[in-house]
């Protein structure tokens, strides 16, 4: 059962989520605040107080276009506290996916907000809080958010192949389709080279563990990754040969 603290400084908003979220059977309890100060300041209380006291919270709902601090500023804030709540965007604007992807966000709910994709994040948040054996923030870390038919969805990072860069954009290839997030490739480079992600041409950024088979051909080498043959340009050839020979050395 969930104890809930819900933001957003638009009255009617805020009293619908509330609305919504306690005919939730899920939720013990939903609370409103009407901005980023009050909304700090009983966190911190409740932080403070430990989980087994009455005025504990276990998620946030948490609008981002608001007077004062956003609620970007209070996700960020947040993530300075010992054992800070989990975290559920609900905005009209989708631009901001990619950081709730960074501040760990379990789940980022479009407005207006559908009782249907609500009921789905509180399941999400429901998981999360139920493994009481699992750090809490430390799944979302291994998600991307994607647009799907006006929906945020979060993909595993470990079900993408590789990514190819479009623009600005880069396309996410898993074994069941394709995304488009609005995510420069050399952005996502830096923060999955830990993953075991590699460059291997300017437009493309795959990952070690799913390469088929490296192709020799009269100088010039591509891999396979299922179905898909990628080229590799000269400058990543001798790097992506030598972290090949290292895998395999294992």
């Amino acid at each position: 059962m969930l104890r809930v603290l819900a933001v957003d400084d638009e009255q009617p908003a805020l009293e619908e989520l509330l609305y919504l979220l306690r005919a939730d059977p899920r939720v013990r309890s939903a609370e409103g605040a009407t901005g980023a100060t009050e909304a700090l300041r009983r966190i911190g209380g409740a932080v403070d107080a430990g989980p087994d006291d009455p005025s504990a919270i276990d998620v946030v709902f948490l609008d981002i276009h608001m007077a004062g601090l956003t609620g970007l500023d209070v996700a960020q804030l947040l993530a300075g506290f010992a054992a800070p709540p989990l975290i559920v965007f609900v905005t009209a604007h989708e631009g901001f996916a990619v950081h709730a992807f960074d501040l760990k966000a379990v789940d980022y709910v479009l407005k207006p907000v559908r009782r249907e994709r609500l009921a789905e994040a509180v399941r999400r948040v429901a998981e999360q809080v139920g493994d009481r054996s699992a750090p809490v923030h430390d799944n979302t870390g291994d998600q991307i958010p994607v647009e799907l038919g006006g929906v945020i969805r979060f993909v595993p990072i470990d079900e993408i192949a590789y990514a190819e860069a479009q623009g600005d954009y880069a396309r996410l290839h898993t074994a069941t389709g394709s995304h488009l997030v609005r995510i420069p490739l050399t952005t996502l480079e830096e923060r999955w080279r830990s993953r075991g992600f590699v460059r291997i041409h300017r437009r493309h950024l795959v990952a070690l563990g799913r390469i088929d088979e490296l192709r020799l051909d009269a100088g010039s080498m591509s891999v396979r990754i299922g179905a898909a043959e990628l080229a590799v340009s000269r400058r990543h050839t001798r790097a992506l040969r030598d972290l090949l020979m290292r895998q395999g050395g294992r």
